[in-house]
């Protein structure tokens, strides 16, 4: 699993470079928060001002880009990668923002956050069981998870791709059953499962969780 979850590392930077080449900057960092914004709508989150945050694997555009109230954390893998590559990626325009590049695998912190993100990123990790308990560890008790991810629709494609690299940026190929299992036996309560986009091999769900 870790060799595949190489080549999605190096296939992910590959896709951002070619995804932001032709984008205005200034325009598409708009069009991202306007994103984000309509993201909390639809999920029914508010998040209070002060509330502590964690934006897990949040990319060069993650949500950490409209927490400008909140206390954020974001942690990537390929942060310095993004910033030396990635002209729409400048961490200096967030000043309220504490940047950590690490895998969520080998982040140690001593905070619990209100809210963990981990949106669209969960699916990248090397270690997933691992990765789970770090994001269940780090959300203080009554605090939520929002945790997006893309599920299988048909058994026989979720097996084919575990065998073969069908979905190179994805090492991890599971239904929204099994996420939401993931979830529970870790104490988790599903709020609701949001199918946020549905497509034919995958439907992309937002898992709403409450930690007990």
């Amino acid at each position: 699993m870790k060799s595949r979850w190489k080549i999605a590392q190096a296939a992910e930077i590959r896709w951002w470079k070619g995804y932001l080449k032709k984008k205005d900057i200034d325009s598409y960092l708009q069009w991202k928060k306007n994103y984000w914004k309509n993201f909390l709508i639809k999920c029914n989150l508010n998040i209070p001002i002060n509330s502590l945050c964690l934006d897990a694997g949040c990319g060069p555009a993650g949500i950490f880009m409209i927490l400008n109230d909140q206390k954020t954390d974001a942690i990537d893998p390929l942060l310095n990668n993004y910033a030396n590559n990635l002209k729409h990626f400048n961490p200096a325009n967030y000043p309220n923002v504490n940047f950590i590049t690490a895998p969520l695998e080998q982040i140690n912190l001593t905070k619990e956050y209100d809210y963990t993100f981990c949106l669209n990123a969960i699916n990248h990790v090397s270690d997933l069981e691992l990765c789970f308990n770090q994001l269940f560890t780090f959300t203080k008790k009554g605090g939520t998870l929002i945790i997006s991810i893309d599920s299988h629709n048909y058994s026989l494609i979720k097996y084919l791709f575990r065998i073969i690299p069908g979905d190179i940026l994805h090492p991890h190929q599971y239904t929204l059953k099994e996420y939401e299992q993931m979830a529970i036996i870790r104490k988790g309560i599903i709020i609701e499962s949001i199918n946020y986009q549905k497509g034919y091999l995958f439907d992309y769900y937002i898992m709403v969780i409450k930690k007990e």
